[in-house]
């Protein structure tokens, strides 16, 4: 990533800032201005702050314990994180709602917090009941419908760990995960729909009990699809095991804050999926905390994170950081353009969403998709908008902020991983100005550098590595446990010798001389074009600002002279003449980089391939572009636009 032939970060962004209004800082949880030096000075007992907003079962002991590897957070303590979602709040909000679901139908379901703690107890008691012990790993192998979270809370009861799987994962990805799980126990659905059509998952899931020899001691199907799904010999349907266990009350299981939580896997859709196992007390501190203080969550608030809930983006603001905090959590199973390209903009309306969390990615297609549909629809309960998942370049930023906030919304961009289990880098939207197109700085608490590959940290403007410099309460077991694991993981690292203790991130960055640190993507996310190195993010940032560029994407790709050449794949927003935006993007990636950056093909895409969370493929991208083997393709949501791609280029060569 970092290129010591060059001067300065390509396409690095200016100094503007953006002040919150002032009206969103008088009632933002965290206001003081002085916030990040206090948790400093006090570190690491300035993170009783996150614990405080939990309630403890047995207080803890200290708030950090180890002086190196293994790091125990909160060490001593007890708690159950389904108490905390539910039981406590039923004294103060039991009639308000607590999950408001939206089917892709158009159906919805509204939960209160005493009604999802009663099907969360019936729940809990049936699972018990087909033996499901403490300490037994049970795998979620369902779409975004109510029974997921339900079934989330119902395992954090029993202290038995959740391992959820991406619904549109095949029958051997699941089979994998259960394997190296060691897990015994599923539930599943029949089926779900995408765009309207039924999706047969039970079938999936039967596959994956072949592929295991049947290693399997009990599988429970949700109803989804409302036909009659046969079920085996140690299948149960859920409907009936509510009703059969209705109005049972489990007691939570104390939990040590070091009992793990749940098991998730990173989407292997680069190798071996990675599996990261997150604790009771460390976790839903950090999910509360940041909840509290990056989203500006409170109870009478709305909140709709729309990422799908087998992802751990799912997982933190979706279910446990809202629902710790007693606010209402929205799901919603469909797609942002189904029926309709306002589908968004009409739920924010009917649900009067206060706060909304999503990825670039989507921010820009609904750029390309044209500001009339957010215009249609009237959404001034939004106070905060943010995002996550990559970068997000300063015109969608804009953009967002404007057409939706309506310029008087926070936009908080948010830098963490599935390893840190919650926000890392952003904004502190009560406290900071915001820079489009900069993530911000390292959170309270947070020690995070952006350093060269010897180590040292990096003049300002200049591209580095992203590391992290301290422990942190939702780090995984995993990293807490083991030095090795996160002092030498990844392709390339740099030396991490002058730190007592570091996690290097395998992310690139630049810092500017306030802090601000901008994402450039993944190190090895790389062209090499004639000896030089260039950061696909630094080139994608540029094209993504060209007027009529919906999105873009960039891999290297073979070329007889240079022996790689740089591939840019670009969706145009609706309307535009492609052949003006070619001119335009040799020009900007010339004025921002240099010559020998600027793309030698352009290939214009009605989409680019993304997996379910939204992320663009770029593997897939490049094995196009190499007319290889395209790989598994299970974590593809758009797998139509394969074929697309490879007509275009063959057009092109």
């Amino acid at each position: 990533m970092p290129d010591d032939e060059r001067d300065g970060a390509p396409g690095a962004l200016g100094d503007e800032r953006v002040s919150p209004p002032a009206s969103f800082v008088e009632q933002a949880n965290v206001a003081e201005p002085d916030v990040r030096e206090a948790f400093d000075a006090n570190w690491p007992e300035c993170w009783t702050r996150a614990a405080d907003l939990l309630d403890w079962d047995s207080d803890y002991d200290r708030v950090l314990g180890g002086d190196g590897p293994p790091f125990r957070w909160f060490e001593g303590g007890r708690l159950n994180a389904s108490a905390n979602c539910l039981d406590r709040h039923l004294d103060e909000r039991k009639n308000q709602v607590a999950l408001q679901w939206e089917g892709r139908l158009g159906e919805s379901r509204t939960y209160s917090y005493l009604e999802l703690h009663r099907e969360v107890n019936e729940f809990a008691a049936a699972l018990r009941d087909l033996g499901v012990e403490e300490g037994d790993v049970v795998t979620l192998y369902l779409p975004v419908v109510p029974e997921l979270p339900i079934a989330m809370l119902a395992c954090a009861r029993i202290g038995a760990p959740h391992s959820v799987v991406f619904a549109g994962f095949s029958a051997d990805a699941l089979a994998t995960r259960m394997d190296a799980a060691d897990s015994e126990y599923l539930v599943t659905c029949d089926g779900y729909y995408r765009r309207g059509a039924p999706i047969h998952q039970k079938n999936k899931a039967d596959n994956a009990a072949i592929e295991r020899d049947g290693d399997v001691a009990a599988t429970v199907v949700v109803d989804r699809l409302g036909g009659e799904t046969p079920l085996g010999d140690d299948e149960y349907d859920y409907d009936a095991l509510v009703t059969e266990h209705r109005g049972a009350d489990v007691e939570p299981v104390p939990r040590k804050a070091s009992d793990q939580l749940f098991l998730i896997y990173t989407s292997g859709t680069t190798g071996e999926p990675t599996g990261v196992r997150h604790t009771t007390g460390g976790y839903l501190a950090h999910a509360a905390w940041t909840s509290h203080a990056v989203l500006d969550l409170r109870p009478e608030d709305t909140h709709w994170c729309s990422a799908d809930i087998g992802w751990i983006t799912g997982h933190t603001y979706t279910v446990y950081g809202p629902l710790a905090l007693g606010a209402t959590t929205m799901l919603y199973e469909g797609t942002p353009d189904h029926p309709e390209k306002d589908r968004v903009w009409d739920l924010i309306e009917r649900n009067a969403v206060d706060v909304f969390y999503t990825a670039p990615t989507a921010v820009r297609a609904f750029m390309k998709w044209g500001e009339e549909h957010p215009e249609a629809h009237d959404l001034s309960s939004l106070r905060l908008l943010g995002t996550v998942g990559e970068p997000i370049n300063p015109r969608a930023w804009k953009w967002y902020h404007e057409h939706i906030g309506d310029g008087d919304c926070p936009v908080v961009d948010t830098w963490w991983q599935t390893e840190t289990g919650g926000m890392m880098v952003s904004t502190l939207p009560g406290v900071d100005d915001m820079k489009p197109g900069s993530a911000g700085r390292p959170l309270p608490g947070i020690g995070a550098e952006v350093v060269d590959a010897d180590g040292d940290p990096v003049d300002p403007g200049e591209s580095g590595y992203l590391v992290l410099t301290r422990p942190w309460p939702g780090m995984p077991l995993s990293m807490a446990e083991n030095e090795g694991w996160f002092a030498d993981h990844g392709p390339v690292r740099p030396s991490l010798e002058r730190f007592d203790w570091a996690y290097f991130t395998e992310d690139g960055a630049t810092v500017d001389d306030g802090g601000y640190v901008t994402l450039l993507g993944r190190v090895d996310d790389v062209v090499n074009v004639a000896g030089h190195r260039f950061g696909t993010m630094e080139i994608e940032s540029v094209l993504a600002d060209v007027a009529g560029v919906a999105e873009a994407a960039v891999v290297s790709g073979p070329d007889d002279t240079k022996g790689e050449a740089v591939y840019a794949y670009v969706s145009a927003a609706d309307g535009v003449d492609e052949a003006g935006i070619r001119a335009a993007v040799h020009d900007a990636v010339e004025d921002a980089i240099g010559g020998i950056a600027v793309p030698d093909v352009v290939v214009f895409t009605p989409d680019l391939p993304k997996t379910r969370s939204g992320k663009v493929m770029r593997r897939l991208l490049a094995a196009v572009t190499h007319d290889d083997d395209l790989g598994d393709t299970s974590a593809l949501r758009n797998p139509e636009v394969v074929g697309e791609l490879e007509s275009a280029l063959d057009g092109l060569r």
